[in-house]
């Protein structure tokens, strides 16, 4: 059995342990020794990240080909539109290449944690939410693909990958499980 550690990984935090410019890291919330990140969040987004103590968990969890899919929750710039759906699912065309198909769907109510700081507000421009689900990584991949269809994202939360789920989990609180690997 390996352990797997899910962490809601707060905003305006690193996805590593260490960093020399002194900006807040992984160990502000995860106090166990051995645990490495399996993927990565950015900086500047918030929600599931995977640690373990398993190398093949681990790489099980971040190889592409094992195809599991990543469940993200994007607050958008404007009202998207059923166009920009499609476009997202069919895949979008990116300087580094096509995206494989996602799944795209517009969410009506998504209750989350405040920010802070919160996103930027336009008085005369909506925001609205998208739930899409990917099935690779590239870099800052679900941002790139809702600029690339008009709708800027404003805030970007991770909720699940695979079987694994946020739900529950405040930023920067965290459980332990234990998963065969």
């Amino acid at each position: 059995m390996a352990r797997l550690i899910l962490l809601n990984k707060p905003y305006d935090m690193l996805s590593q342990f260490t960093d020399q410019s002194d900006r807040q890291t992984l160990s502000a919330c995860i106090e166990q020794k051995g645990f490495y990140p399996a993927g990565r969040l950015d900086r500047d987004s918030e929600g599931l990240l995977l640690l373990t103590d398993c190398g093949k968990l681990q790489a099980r969890i971040s190889d592409p080909k094992h195809k599991l899919g990543k469940v993200y929750w994007a607050q958008v710039e404007g009202e998207i539109s059923d166009a920009a759906l499609q476009e997202l699912a069919k895949g979008v065309k990116l300087k580094d290449g096509l995206t494989r198909p996602a799944q795209a769907r517009r969410l009506s109510d998504v209750e989350v944690w405040p920010r802070t700081p919160p996103i930027r507000e336009r008085k005369a421009i909506p925001t609205s939410w998208v739930e899409l689900t990917i099935f690779e990584g590239k870099n800052r991949q679900v941002r790139r693909m809702t600029a690339a269809v008009g709708y800027p994202t404003l805030r970007l939360i991770r909720a699940s990958i695979g079987p694994w789920q946020l739900e529950g989990l405040m930023p920067g609180e965290s459980r332990m499980i234990e998963v065969n690997s």
